[in-house]
C-alpha cells in the first residue's frame, strides 16, 4: 500500500458537493492478461440502481452535481467492487473520473481514501481513467491531477485513445501510466492492414514511452489474435466477459488461432 497522503482541508466544491439527487449503481467488465490468463482489473462502469443504462444516469449529471457524481461513482466502484470480491484475488480496480469535477486533487481525493481504508482496499489497487474526448477545459490543471494521483500511488489510465483528435497530444502532455486503445481501432483489425498498422506503430511507441496498452472493445478471435501478435498483453471487451451488474463476471480466455491475417 502506498504512503498516507495528506489530509487538506476540503475545497468549496468538496464543501458543497457530497451527495447526488439520484441513486447509482456499477457494472464490472475485467481487463484480462493474455500471458496469465488472469484478470489484470476490472473496469467499473455506471448504472442506475436496478440496472438501468449508463445514458440513463449520464442524462442527469448537470454543472450542479458534477463533483457530487464524481464522488459518488467512486465510492460505489470501491464499495461494491470489494462487496463482488475483489480482495479475493490481486486484480486492480479502474474508475472512470471527470477531471473537470477535480477542483484540488489531494482535497478531493479525501472521501476515496477514506473508502478504500474503511473497504480493506490497498489504493496502489486504484487505476483512475479518464476520456480523451471530455472536453478539457484546463489541461494543465489535468496534467496535475495525473501527476498527483501517480504521486499518490494510483494507477492512470487515458481511455478510447485514438478516437478523438488530440490523442497524441495528450499523451505528450499527460504520460498516464496507461492508455486504451479506442474499440474503433480494434474492429476488424485481423481484416485491416491500415488498422494493423497504425495500432502497431502505437504499441511500439509506448513501449518506448513505458506505457502499457490496453485494447478495448475485442468481439473476434481474429481481432485477439492480430493484439496478440503486436504483443499486447491487456484486452477487454464481450469476446471475454459483458460488463455484468454488481458483480465480477467470469470469462474464458480463448486459446490463439492459427490464421493469417488479411487485406
Amino acid at each position: 500500500m502506498s504512503s498516507p497522503t495528506p489530509k487538506p482541508a476540503p475545497c468549496q466544491g468538496c464543501r458543497n458537493g457530497d451527495q447526488t439527487d439520484f441513486r447509482l449503481a456499477m457494472a464490472f467488465q475485467p481487463i484480462v492478461d493474455v500471458q496469465t490468463g488472469q484478470p489484470f482489473a476490472y473496469e467499473a462502469l455506471v448504472r442506475g440502481p436496478e440496472g438501468q443504462s449508463a445514458a440513463s444516469v449520464l442524462s442527469q449529471v448537470t454543472e450542479a452535481n458534477r463533483y457530487a457524481f464524481d464522488q459518488a461513482c467512486r465510492v460505489a466502484a470501491i464499495e461494491c467492487a470489494v462487496k463482488a470480491g475483489l480482495l479475493d484475488g490481486p486484480a486492480k480496480l479502474s474508475i472512470n473520473f471527470l477531471p473537470n469535477a477535480v477542483y484540488s486533487p489531494l482535497a478531493c481525493i479525501q472521501l476515496t481514501l477514506k473508502t478504500a481504508a474503511a473497504t480493506g482496499l490497498p489504493t496502489d489497487r486504484l487505476i483512475f481513467e479518464f476520456t480523451e474526448n471530455e472536453q478539457m477545459a484546463d489541461p494543465a490543471h489535468v496534467a496535475n491531477i495525473v501527476e498527483n494521483y501517480r504521486r499518490m500511488g494510483f494507477g492512470t489510465a487515458l481511455d478510447d485513445f485514438g478516437a478523438g483528435h488530440a490523442g497524441l497530444n495528450l499523451l505528450a502532455k499527460f504520460r498516464t501510466d496507461l492508455i486504451k486503445l479506442d474499440m474503433e481501432l480494434i474492429r476488424d483489425l485481423d481484416q485491416s492492414l491500415p488498422r494493423r498498422t497504425i495500432v502497431a506503430a502505437v504499441v511500439k511507441m509506448c513501449a518506448e514511452l513505458g506505457v502499457t496498452v490496453i485494447a478495448e472493445g475485442i468481439e473476434t478471435a481474429g481481432e485477439l489474435d492480430a493484439l496478440r501478435a503486436m504483443g499486447v498483453r491487456y484486452i477487454q471487451g464481450y469476446l471475454l466477459a459483458k460488463p455484468q451488474f454488481m458483480e465480477l463476471p467470469a470469462f474464458e480466455l480463448p486459446a490463439p488461432e492459427a490464421r493469417a491475417a488479411t487485406a
